[in-house]
């Protein structure tokens, strides 16, 4: 997705590829007529390179971004950023040593819905969100796997939880159940398949982030976020505001996957961190309030406060 996107855009040259399966990288490489590699510090060291993409699985995170960031290589990173809160720091602490450019791909921040509803909820009193994930089991065999993606709190549902920091404020408390209901003949599957997550605000206001991968049939992903009298509902396809005796349904015109990529390329090209909505810091802020919620769950729901970082 993001080499097709990064194509459409102009100026951008997609020069080097790097995957462990090689004939990926290849492939990838003829595709777009560059170079292909399966060791990342092999491209790092032989390429010039001004900017790279990192989208591994949670728990492949190792020296990437560390090693590009030291070689002043500005880096877009796929979410969630690491599978632990160590090695999330540690990447965040070279990122900001070396000044790079970097951004994490939470798409749902570029929405231009997500714009108007950040927009429309200034000065309101937020009382509460709900968020929805909910949806069927992703192919990958290393998305079943807890010790490797964390989950679908950790490695989907994230989207949501940042889009409620990004719209509401930061999560100080969580508190979480989840279950493993139905998919149970799922081969080498040890990851819940439903889990609910309380949420509990800076600025005082309570939510609650609900998740299921058990599906067999398309569902609901959002947040929707309630005031007195003003309603939002964000979903794939757009918004929707609720106020008394009214209804307004805007879509999105603007593809958030396609948006976070031209931002990049045009922060890169200026050396303007302010362009980007979600930088690497932010993220794992992200990631302390999902690695939390998986803490919650292991004590039976205990409420766990969510990390300073």
């Amino acid at each position: 997705m993001h080499m097709n996107n990064l194509s459409r855009i102009d100026g951008v040259e997609l020069v080097a590829f790097c995957d462990v399966d090689e004939g990926r990288a290849k492939s990838a490489a003829e595709r777009f007529k560059g170079n292909a590699y399966t060791d990342h510090r092999a491209m790092l060291e032989k390429e010039r390179l001004d900017a790279v993409y990192i989208c591994v699985p949670p728990n492949a995170h190792t020296d990437q971004e560390i090693l590009a960031a030291q070689a002043g290589i500005a880096v877009f990173v796929e979410k969630p950023v690491a599978r632990t809160l160590e090695k999330a720091l540690e990447v965040r602490d070279a990122i900001a040593r070396s000044g790079v450019i970097n951004a994490v791909g939470y798409h749902f921040r570029y929405f231009d819905g997500t714009d108007l509803a950040k927009e429309r909820l200034q000065d309101k009193t937020i009382g509460m969100v709900m968020g929805y994930w909910m949806g069927g089991l992703p192919g990958a065999f290393w998305w079943r796997r807890l010790e490797m993606s964390g989950g679908q709190i950790v490695e989907q549902t994230t989207h949501i939880f940042d889009l409620a920091r990004y719209l509401v404020g930061d999560i100080v408390r969580v508190s979480a159940a989840t279950a493993l209901r139905a998919l149970h003949d799922v081969p080498d599957l040890n990851v819940p398949d439903v889990g609910v997550v309380n949420v509990w605000f800076a600025n005082g206001a309570i939510g609650c982030i609900a998740n299921t991968c058990m599906l067999k049939l398309g569902y609901t992903t959002g947040l929707h976020i309630l005031t007195p009298d003003f309603i939002t509902e964000i979903t794939w396809g757009g918004v929707k505001f609720l106020e008394p005796h009214r209804t307004e349904e805007v879509r999105h015109q603007r593809n958030g996957h396609f948006y976070e990529s031209v931002v990049f390329v045009e922060a890169v090209r200026t050396k303007n961190q302010s362009l980007i909505r979600s930088d690497y810091a932010d993220a794992v802020k992200t990631l302390a309030v999902t690695l939390a919620a998986l803490e919650s769950a292991d004590k039976g729901g205990t409420p766990v406060e969510v990390p300073s970082v």
